[in-house]
């Protein structure tokens, strides 16, 4: 598809920048069993906010949850509730209304706000693996080294790194002209599927981004394998089996997590984007799946299952059990 040069123009260093009114998003136009695969986005959808608004109901409502633990649980569940907000809306929009079209500066704000939460993500895993490192590995000092201030100073220093980063990279995507192509191929207003329909130079967006998937993506992995591996040496340096098992248990179903969360994530950005041997149907899908799935399974998985929220939610449960009977007069 081509428009005639009546796109909104801006001068930015002397040179015509020109913006198309928005994109048409076509990346599920080729997929079988689409109609299936929209209503399993919406179950899924439906599960990340209970879920993940649940959790963070039960932290914030008890001040003995308050803890450096509870508080990288928190993050993350606010994390998975934004990010699958940010595009499972949209794509059963497109899906119910027939309607792709997404104006440009919506597509601007898209694309900011769900690279940041993926990026927020990936951290989120990494400082959940470093507070395991800590109660395992040093439980004697746990308390001193994993304050409520340090994990605060960690956590708040994350947000700023992606936001900052993000913002940036999203800004000089409003520096590219599209005269030509407006369709991307994806499931939303994808950084480089857009920046590649650019009829000017793209260099700088491609390095910002293969930089920033290394940075967000390879550097929170490489934190978790370390700290895993150092829980695994410790573990086994155990004496008591029933000690030994119990650690492992906790390890297990976030090693669960960071396997569903990266390994799609590693196919796309270092199969796909760096040799480009992915096919495009397959990219969408694994993009999509690995976005959408953690969101959903984290709060089940990980965090529903401790001991502390789980005797929370059945508290929870009580109360609306008592309040919901009838008074016999």
């Amino acid at each position: 598809m081509t428009f005639p040069m009546t796109f909104p123009r801006t001068v930015v260093n002397d040179s015509l920048i020109i913006h198309p009114p928005g994109f048409y998003i076509i990346g599920f136009e080729t997929l079988p069993f689409i109609n299936v695969y929209f209503i399993f986005l919406a179950f899924v959808y439906v599960v990340t906010v209970l879920s993940n608004s649940l959790l963070i109901y039960i932290i914030a409502s008890n001040h003995c949850l308050q803890t450096p633990k509870f508080l990288a649980v928190g993050n993350l569940a606010l994390i998975d509730l934004i990010m699958n907000t940010c595009t499972i809306p949209s794509m059963i929009k497109i899906f119910l209304a027939k309607d792709n079209f997404v104006a440009f500066d919506l597509c601007m704000v898209q694309m900011f706000i769900y690279y940041t939460f993926v990026s927020l993500e990936s951290f989120a895993l990494a400082v959940l693996a470093y507070d395991r490192l800590i109660a395992i590995c040093f439980p004697l000092r746990q308390h001193a080294i994993n304050t409520m201030r340090s994990m605060s100073c960690i956590v708040a220093l994350i947000w700023s790194l992606c936001l900052g980063t993000i913002t940036f990279s999203t800004t000089i995507m409003t520096r590219l002209s599209f005269c030509k192509s407006v369709k991307v191929f994806s499931y939303f207003c994808d950084y480089a599927p857009v920046f590649r329909l650019a009829c000017n130079d793209y260099t700088l967006h491609w390095t910002v981004a293969s930089t920033l998937s290394l940075v967000f993506v390879i550097g929170p992995f490489i934190i978790i394998v370390l700290s895993y591996t150092a829980i695994l040496v410790t573990v086994f340096r155990m004496k008591s089996l029933d000690n030994r098992a119990k650690a492992l248990a906790t390890c297990i179903e976030h090693l669960v997590l960071v396997a569903v969360f990266y390994i799609p994530m590693f196919t796309i950005f270092m199969i796909g984007f760096y040799l480009g041997l992915i096919d495009p149907d397959q990219r969408v899908l694994s993009l999509s799946l690995s976005s959408c799935i953690p969101p959903c399974l984290n709060p089940i998985v990980y965090s529903l299952k401790t001991k502390e929220i789980k005797v929370r939610v059945l508290k929870l449960g009580r109360k609306r059990k008592i309040v919901a009977k009838p008074v016999k007069m």
